[in-house]
């Protein structure tokens, strides 16, 4: 994979058992690198309603996906199949407890591509708020 990378990220939320979903979707640039069999994916954010830009650093290896955000907004979030990571996540409103218990996580990889599928309950200061899934792809220029 090269260096410059353009990263597709969508997401679906179910709110509280509900059947309606609610979905986003992030088309991006970015960079790629690996080390020591981890690959690594840095890409920034513009907030719409302040353009304030938030640092993201993804670090995939197989098993886990790791979402580091800096800037308006910090968090440190870790999805593992099976296990339950809580972190604090940092925004203007407040700070929130985050849960995550991943369900299901599938790193693919392809010569020039990674693609991530993770499936996971979400939890706010330990009030289940939706079950979620999100789908990463990475894709050389």
């Amino acid at each position: 994979m090269t260096k410059d990378i353009i990263l597709r990220i969508s997401g679906v939320q179910f709110p509280d058992g509900e059947e309606n979903s609610e979905e986003m979707e992030v088309i991006t640039s970015g960079s790629y690198f690996e080390k020591d069999g981890r690959h690594y994916i840095k890409y920034d954010e513009v907030q719409e309603d302040s353009n304030e830009v938030i640092r993201n650093l993804l670090k995939i290896e197989n098993g886990s996906l790791e979402l580091t955000r800096r800037g308006m907004t910090n968090v440190h979030m870790v999805f593992e199949k099976d296990k339950k990571s809580e972190s604090y996540y940092d925004t203007p409103f407040g700070r929130f407890l985050v849960g995550i218990s991943a369900t299901h996580l599938d790193v693919s990889e392809k010569e020039d591509s990674i693609d991530v599928q993770v499936k996971y309950a979400l939890e706010i200061n330990s009030e289940y708020i939706a079950d979620c899934s999100i789908s990463i792809c990475a894709n050389s220029k």
